[in-house]
C-alpha cells in the first residue's frame, strides 16, 4: 500500500501539474516548448500486454489541447528493480499515445534512494539508454522569496521539507507560511499537514514556533484546534492530539481502546516516536507495533 509521503507528494503534482516544468526547467536546466497548458492525463500506461503500468503522473505540456512534451512523474521512496523494466514502457507507450516527445522525473526522499533510481537502463538496443531525471533533496530549488512561495506553493512545500535544517531554515519557513496564506483553504491545510506530518521532530518544533507567534492568521483546523490549542494544555497532550489528527486525517480508523492509549500517554519520548512513524504507518496496530 502507498505511503502517506509517496501519495502527498503525488498530490502535489495533481494540483498543480506546471510544477513538472518548474522543475525540468530549473534543477534540470531544460529547454521546454513554449507552453501555455499543463495538464494531467491519464497515467495508466497499460499496452496491448495484459501486464498492468500505471505511472505516479502524467502531465502533458503544450500551446493547445496538443501535447508538445509529456512528464512521467514517478515517486519513488526505495529501491524497486521492477521499475528499470516498466520506466521503459512508460516512456515508450506514452510518446505513441501523444505523438510528442517524453520525459522522465523521479522525486526522491533521500540521496541513496536518488543515486540508485540516477543509474541508467540500458535497453539493449545501440545508443537507446534511458537517464532518468532524478530529483533528489539537493537538487530541490531553495524557496526564500515570498513573491516565488506564492506563485508555486507546492514548490515551497518541497523545498521546505528538502531543506528543513538548511541554513536560512527561517527564510525557508516564512516563505512557506506565506505560500499557505495566499491558498484557498483546503490546499493550505493539506499542504500544512503535510509538512507538518514529514519534517524531523526539531524542524517542525520551529516552524511551530514560527507560527505561535500572532503573525500568521492560518485557515487549516490542523493548526488551530491541534497545535495551539494542544500547547496550551500541556506539551504531552498536545502531541497526543497531534498524533491522533494525522492518523483521522489520513482516514486511519482509531479504535477507542487505541484512542485512549494515545490520549492518555504522558511519555513525551513515546511520543516523538509515534509523530516520526503516524505519517507512514497505514494503521494504529502497525503504529503500536513499530514502536516497541
Amino acid at each position: 500500500m502507498p505511503s502517506f509521503l509517496h501519495e502527498a507528494l503525488i498530490a502535489l503534482f495533481q494540483n498543480r501539474p506546471s510544477l513538472a516544468a518548474e522543475l525540468l526547467s530549473g534543477p534540470f536546466d531544460m529547454d521546454l516548448p513554449d507552453y501555455r497548458v499543463a495538464r494531467l492525463e491519464s497515467g495508466d500506461l497499460t499496452d496491448v500486454n495484459p501486464t498492468e503500468y500505471r505511472a505516479d503522473a502524467v502531465v502533458a505540456l503544450g500551446r493547445s489541447a496538443a501535447a508538445e512534451l509529456a512528464v512521467v512523474v514517478e515517486v519513488q521512496l526505495g529501491r524497486d528493480a521492477g521499475k528499470r523494466w516498466s520506466w521503459p514502457v512508460y516512456l515508450a507507450t506514452l510518446r505513441a499515445r501523444l505523438r510528442c516527445p517524453a520525459v522522465l522525473l523521479v522525486v526522491c526522499a533521500d540521496s541513496a534512494t536518488a543515486a540508485w533510481c540516477a543509474t541508467p537502463v540500458d535497453l539493449g538496443h545501440p545508443g537507446w539508454v534511458l537517464a532518468p531525471l532524478v530529483l533528489s533533496p539537493d537538487r530541490v530549488p531553495i524557496v526564500t522569496d515570498v513573491e516565488q512561495a506564492t506563485g508555486s506553493p507546492e514548490l515551497a512545500v518541497l523545498s521546505a521539507i528538502a531543506h528543513s535544517t538548511h541554513p536560512d531554515q527561517d527564510k525557508i519557513f516564512l516563505a512557506l507560511l506565506a505560500a499557505l496564506q495566499h491558498s484557498d483553504a483546503e490546499h493550505a491545510s493539506q499542504y500544512h499537514d503535510f509538512v507538518l506530518a514529514t519534517l524531523p521532530a526539531a524542524a517542525r518544533k520551529h516552524l511551530e514556533d514560527l507560527m505561535s507567534t500572532g503573525t500568521y492568521e492560518y485557515k487549516s483546523e490542523f493548526v488551530r484546534k491541534y497545535i495551539h490549542q494542544g500547547r496550551a494544555e500541556g506539551e504531552a497532550k498536545g502531541e497526543a492530539k497531534a498524533v491522533l489528527a494525522v492518523l483521522e486525517s489520513r482516514g486511519i480508523e482509531v479504535p477507542e481502546q487505541a484512542r485512549e492509549r494515545i490520549s492518555g500517554c504522558t511519555d513525551l519520548d513515546q511520543l516523538e516516536g509515534w509523530i516520526r512513524r503516524v505519517a507512514t504507518v497505514n494503521s494504529v496496530d502497525e503504529l503500536f507495533t513499530a514502536s516497541r
